[in-house]
């Protein structure tokens, strides 16, 4: 639909030998002192008005932004493009695909379910290290994927070719959010002759890489993204911009990784959950792009909305490198300048609140042991660990808070835990291994594979370290997962590979593998160990995430490094250890090499990555990218406009959302009766909520596979299982290291049944069947930032299925609460000032909610009554817009949307 124009932006500018329409900012007064975000989102209300859902008061709100406003105005933000991976993107095919029979059953055509914008699916977080340390590593973790996936990439080949608009790169190419920036992003999009900046959704919530590049775009819940690709904007208040001032340049010694740890210790200590956050300054133009997606990518690691940087030469260098065309790249700068979206660094926007960063005090870091914005300095790291290693011991080991070093006379029970346990490998290596062992040490995630500096760095410390002798400890696990097959090509051009190869580094696959927890088995003896000695072992890896029991279920304690450090720890072996004073070993001559011996310079580093990263690199692995090995193009293709699904797939079903859905909504209901499923407490991410990693026998999703004749051996993950709902239901809140308040003394999926006599500790999928079976709705009570971490849209989906009727917490993360709204589930908050602890609830009342039916009249209420047992209180409505009362009222977003389409 063409916009209607109201302020006569339309007009026409030359890129090159084409003439393009563009949608004037300058036509709307007030535009110029808006942030760059904002006059992106100034741009889409212009070119999308309708008069209805975009009418020229929305317009006018915008320019006329306060930056000292509490966000209230409601916008609709129209996406040029969705971008998935693969965990997320099956359960939105299958949504689509199942919303293709509803409206076939509701009388309407099939193929109106069709991707109305741009939609790419990298296949990225299936493949899982089952084999790392040798030259076959690669071609047999492939192999094993292959296998595990089949089914679903036979669908998702059937979605590429019934569903226009969709496209898939395969298995082994590389990286969602790396593949992202490298190729599909258009930074400037043309469409019938008008061009617009392009703008992103994605199914991860580390989408917001692409805002180094100055794409506007963020993380969404599945169920969001599937609104988007059927036409529906994105609901959203204008929000507040936070200016984040960059001045300096950084330091010799510090990295890209330990750059965006110190930006996350310090927005996250500010406070940007909701908002937008924006880079400017001069210090802005000394940060190369790959540092800037490094920033962008981390966004949900601090909260925000997105972190974005604006379009300047830097940019354009970077298009060029990594193959756009001429075209392209002129059109990106005259459309830029055109609309005041090019940098200048003498100009400050207004924004709603400042922060400022001088790069040169950034000094090198790590994160954990379980938390992105947990920053320790690396000459802290060690003194640290020893603080923190009393929290994953047994009380009887947990000792002084400043223990003597491991090998001192005063070690032991009372000292620093040491439990030395001895292992002997197949090959008859042996050693004695303790808590803080590094026995995953993983080069992972888009963070960091996708910036050269840090990658070549890694390899050159590599080098120095073979070259004087050193060798990898033997119970590390080490692995090298590039984001795309670019960098494995740089490396090689410079020689370095051979270098990392030697101290197991070997390429292990083109994917997420560690960082989303497909780090696979420990080896068997040294997974004995650790369990036998109940010892406190940990991972270091250069990824995003490092939430409790994410990374393996052997290792407690998880810490996120550059790349180079990844190398370090994994010659050091142990968390026990002293980087800056203590030998990682010795040369060939017997001498101690301390890291500073093997540390690459600043200028060595760049000279490697000028001499040997070329555009030809890119022209020639992204000639093909939807093309696909032999095995993706040797894999049967199901026709037809619906699936034919197969009801022995344990793999793909059919998802239940709409079954039995009337064409028109019933109204809402209060809640009357409700238990509660869990009481959880603060920082419960969507790790704890939605099944994510490996699938145990004992567990009800693993009784489920065993009775459908799947051998334990097959049952892959379940991010590889997401596109049947009967193993995901039985996955959520089944986390091992969640501690649902309402069973104490439990860890893991467990919850207390009311429905049984005497009210038993019992698996939480079975107790929610129970609930269910009696017509029971269940609540959800929970602490601060509930729901934080990745977009799972099955965090939001499990809760439903499960369920639940509503979730009462302290504070929300945006995405999570935008899910749960999405899938029909009520979000509360607890009133200011108060905790399910200090209300005195236990998690054994009996709940009511009243005031829920106000939604029916149009309006959203502010509070709602709960009453639980002897307690009341009004918990604060978190349905945020009118937009989103739309979705609770039909029962979901999907529900919402399909009855728009039938209408229309």
């Amino acid at each position: 639909m063409a916009s209607l124009d109201s302020f006569n932006a339309k007009t026409t500018i030359n890129v090159g030998d084409t003439d393009v329409d563009i949608y004037q900012l300058s036509a709307v007064d007030g535009q110029h002192k808006l942030p760059y975000s904002l006059k992106i989102l100034l741009e889409n209300l212009l070119r999308t008005e309708d008069g209805a859902n975009i009418t020229a008061d929305h317009i006018r709100a915008l320019a006329a932004w306060d930056p000292t406003a509490t966000p209230s105005v409601e916008i609709q933000f129209t996406p040029a493009r969705v971008i998935m991976q693969d965990f997320t993107g099956v359960p939105c095919v299958v949504d689509l695909a199942t919303m293709r029979e509803a409206v076939r059953d509701l009388g309407g055509d099939p193929d109106r379910i069709n991707p109305l914008a741009p939609a790419e699916l990298v296949i990225d977080h299936s493949v899982i290290v089952d084999y790392f340390g040798s030259p076959d590593a690669l071609e047999r973790n492939v192999n094993r994927e292959y296998e595990r996936n089949r089914e679903r990439y036979q669908f998702l080949r059937w979605g590429q070719t019934a569903f226009d608009e969709f496209k898939v790169v395969p298995p082994g190419t590389g990286i969602v959010h790396q593949v992202n920036i490298e190729h599909l992003a258009r930074v400037v999009m043309v469409r019938d002759g008008i061009a617009y900046p392009d703008t992103c959704v994605g199914t991860d919530s580390h989408t917001t890489m692409e805002n180094g590049i100055g794409v506007l775009g963020w993380g969404v819940g599945g169920i969001e993204a599937e609104a988007a690709m059927l036409g529906q904007p994105v609901s959203m208040l204008i929000p507040r911009v936070v200016g984040f001032k960059l001045t300096g340049t950084l330091p010799a010694g510090a990295t890209a990784t330990d750059l965006v740890l110190t930006i996350t210790e310090m927005l996250r200590d500010h406070g940007v959950v909701g908002k937008f956050v924006e880079f400017y300054g001069e210090g802005v133009t000394s940060v190369p792009l790959a540092n800037r997606a490094t920033i962008g990518n981390m966004s949900p690691e601090f909260g925000s909305t997105c972190a974005i940087f604006p379009i300047d030469a830097e940019t354009l260098d970077y298009l060029r490198l990594t193959g756009r065309s001429e075209q392209q790249l002129a059109l990106v700068e005259a459309y830029a300048k055109a609309q005041g979206l090019w940098h200048d660094p003498s100009v400050e926007p207004a924004y709603s609140e400042y922060l400022e960063l001088d790069l040169s005090t950034v000094v090198p870091s790590i994160a954990g042991p379980k938390r992105p914005q947990d920053r320790i300095e690396v000459t802290q790291a060690k003194t640290t660990w020893r603080h923190d290693v009393a929290n994953y011991v047994a009380d009887d080991e947990a000792g002084k808070e400043s223990f003597p070093a491991s090998d001192s006379p005063a070690a032991g029970p009372n000292g620093r835990p040491h439990k030395p346990t001895p292992v002997t490998l197949p090959d008859g290596t042996s050693f004695e291994l303790d808590h803080g062992a590094v026995v995953i040490a993983a080069i992972t995630s888009c963070t960091n594979t996708s910036n050269p500096y840090v990658m070549v760095g890694a390899a050159l410390l590599a080098k120095n370290a073979v070259d004087k002798g050193l060798t990898r400890k033997p119970w590390v696990k080490t692995s090298l997962a590039p984001g795309s097959q670019v960098v494995t090509g740089y490396l090689e051009r410079a020689g370095l590979s051979p270098y990392l190869d030697k101290l197991g580094f070997n390429v292990v696959g083109y994917g997420c593998t560690t960082c989303i927890g497909n780090s696979g088995p420990l080896p068997t003896e040294i997974s004995a160990a650790i369990a036998a000695a109940d010892l406190a072992v940990t991972s270091v890896l250069s990824g995003n995430r490092n939430f409790e029991g994410r990374i393996n279920p052997d290792v407690k304690m998880n810490y996120l490094a550059s790349p180079p450090l990844v190398v370090a720890y994994a010659l050091a072996g142990s968390m026990d250890f002293d980087l800056d004073n203590d030998a990682l070993g010795t040369d060939t001559d017997g001498n101690p090499v301390h890291l500073r011996d093997i540390w690459p310079s600043h200028e060595d580093i760049s000279a490697i990555v000028n001499s040997n990263i070329g555009r030809d690199m890119f022209l020639k692995d992204y000639a093909g990218v939807f093309d696909g090995d032999a095995r993706w193009q040797g894999l049967p293709i199901p026709t037809g406009a619906t699936f034919e699904w197969d009801p022995e797939s344990t793999y793909v079903r059919k998802a239940p959302y709409f079954d039995g859905m009337p064409a028109e909504p019933t109204p809402v209901t209060d809640i009357t009766g409700a238990r509660v499923l869990a009481k959880l407490g603060d920082s419960v991410t969507t790790d704890h909520i939605s099944p994510a990693g490996s699938i145990k026998a004992d567990s009800p999703a693993g009784k489920y596979l065993t009775e459908h004749g799947v051998s334990p051996a097959d049952f892959n993950s379940y991010g590889s299982r997401r596109g049947n709902h009967e193993v995901m239901i039985r996955g959520t809140f089944a986390n091992i290291r969640l501690r649902n308040q309402v069973a104490p003394g439990t860890e893991g999926g467990f919850t207390r049944d009311f429905t049984q006599p005497g009210a038993p500790v019992a698996a939480i999928y079975d107790a929610s069947q129970n609930y269910q079976a009696e017509g029971t709705p269940l609540v959800v009570l929970a602490g601060k930032e509930y729901g934080s971490g990745s977009s799972r849209d099955w965090a939001a989906k499990g809760t439903s299925l499960l369920g639940v009727r509503a979730v009462i917490a302290e504070s929300y993360e945006r995405i999570h609460r935008s899910n749960l709204i999405g899938m029909g589930v009520l979000p509360l908050q607890f009133p200011e000032g108060t905790t399910a602890d200090t209300l005195g609830l236990t998690g054994e009342e009996t709940f009511s909610f009243t005031g829920v039916t106000d939604l029916n009249d149009g309006h959203i209420p502010t509070t709602v009554k709960v009453t639980a047992g002897d307690v009341t209180f009004d918990a604060v409505v978190r349905i945020d817009t009118p937009g989103e009362a739309d979705y609770y009222r039909h029962g979901g977003i999907l529900q919402y949307v399909l009855r728009s389409l039938i209408t229309k």
